[in-house]
Order: structure tokens, then sequence, then C-alpha cells
């Protein structure tokens, strides 16, 4: 933050190859500074820091209006069909302490296809990948981002259904960080629908934190 009337909202992006990271990002951010595609193998190679134009208008705080932007930082999937694990490791630890050393992550999503199985072996390795990477507050500073969750309602589920019926490592991880989740859905929605329900989610996410940031060394 650099007055009182502005805020500057940090985020980091994890997941599975074809998670739908980087879109994710370029919602965030309303943009397209993400190269987002289907791809048989990872798209992402390397970290990469988007900044949005100023949102006006979007919350308020003590009273006044706050002027918003949002940084993404998207990274690498993990596992990486390319690139070997600890190397994956070690670029978004680099990153981490360039972009947010200083200002701090304010909250870190991984990224999860609803049409997908969290499979145990995977999702343990990227779980614990975030938790050496934002350490043992990491429980704090993390949520689930379901994509494509328009397949959810058109398997005829709804949230709570699919919850209900997601595998036990899925519903152990959420229910280490709180059961903070989201579910984006592409169906019927405009871009910008999709932007300010997530920021409204994530938001929401923040303040219960009272807007501490986890700091990189």
């Amino acid at each position: 933050m650099t007055d009182s009337n502005k805020m500057i909202i940090n985020l980091a992006l994890f997941g599975m190859t074809q998670s739908g990271k980087s879109s994710v990002g370029n919602i965030l951010l309303g943009s397209s500074d993400f190269h987002s595609s289907f791809s048989p193998c990872s798209v992402t190679k390397d970290c990469c820091l988007g900044r949005s134009c100023h949102l006006c208008g979007f919350m308020r705080r003590g009273g006044q209006e706050i002027t918003l932007q949002i940084q993404v930082l998207d990274t690498p999937g993990y596992p990486h069909s390319k690139l070997n694990q600890e190397h994956v490791k070690q670029e978004v630890k680099h990153a981490l302490a360039h972009h947010f050393g200083q200002e701090g992550l304010h909250l870190a999503l991984l990224v999860q296809r609803a049409d997908v199985p969290f499979c145990e072996q995977e999702a343990s390795s990227l779980v614990q990948m975030i938790q050496e990477l934002l350490g043992h507050a990491w429980k704090n500073y993390t949520a689930i981002l379901f994509t494509h969750a328009e397949k959810i309602e058109e398997a005829g589920f709804s949230e709570d259904e699919y919850l209900h019926e997601a595998p036990e490592t899925l519903l152990t991880v959420l229910n280490s960080i709180q059961c903070r989740y989201i579910f984006q859905y592409k169906k019927e929605n405009s871009f910008n629908e999709q932007r300010l329900q997530m920021l409204e989610r994530i938001m929401g996410f923040i303040k219960e934190n009272c807007y501490q940031v986890l700091t990189f060394k």
C-alpha cells in the first residue's frame, strides 16, 4: 500500500499442468499478460509477474473508497512435463523473494480443475512444495480455486455435493486451509463477472487475515 486510499494485493498461483493457472491470472488482472493455451504438455516454463490497472469503486475501508491494484505471480506447473521438480521449486522460491520479499504475499491460490480428480501422489507433492515455500503459516495464506466449475453443474452436482464426494486428500487440504475455496464458472459468465466474483472472494479471505502478508527473504 503506497497511501491510505490505495491498496496493492499480491497473489501467487500454484497448480498442476493444464490446471488453468495462467487463464485465472489473466482473469484476475483483466488482461492477457500470461500465455494460456491448451497443450498436451506444460505451457508455463518461467515465473512471471503481472499487474492490473487500478480498480476504483471496488471496495471501501474505514469509510473511504480504496483504489485496488492486483499483482499476480504465475508459476510453472508442478509437476512439470519438461522441468524437474527441484528446478521449478528454486525458480518459484527466487520469484517470491524477488517480487514479494518486502511487500509480502497476501494469498496463494492452489488452482485445481474441478473436473479432474485431486490425486494423492501429484497433489501431495504440490501441497508439499507450497508448504516448503510459504513456511509454517502456509495454511493461513492459501486457498483452492476450482476452474471449470461449470462441469459440476453439467454433472448435476451442487458445490456442497461436489465437496461431499471429494477424495480424502482434497478434504484434508481444505480442512487445513480453513475451507477457503473459490469456484470459477465460465458458462454464461462474462470475463468481467468472473473477475469480480473471484476478487470478492479473494478480498474476503484477505480481510479475514486482517490484510496481513507473508514476507520472503
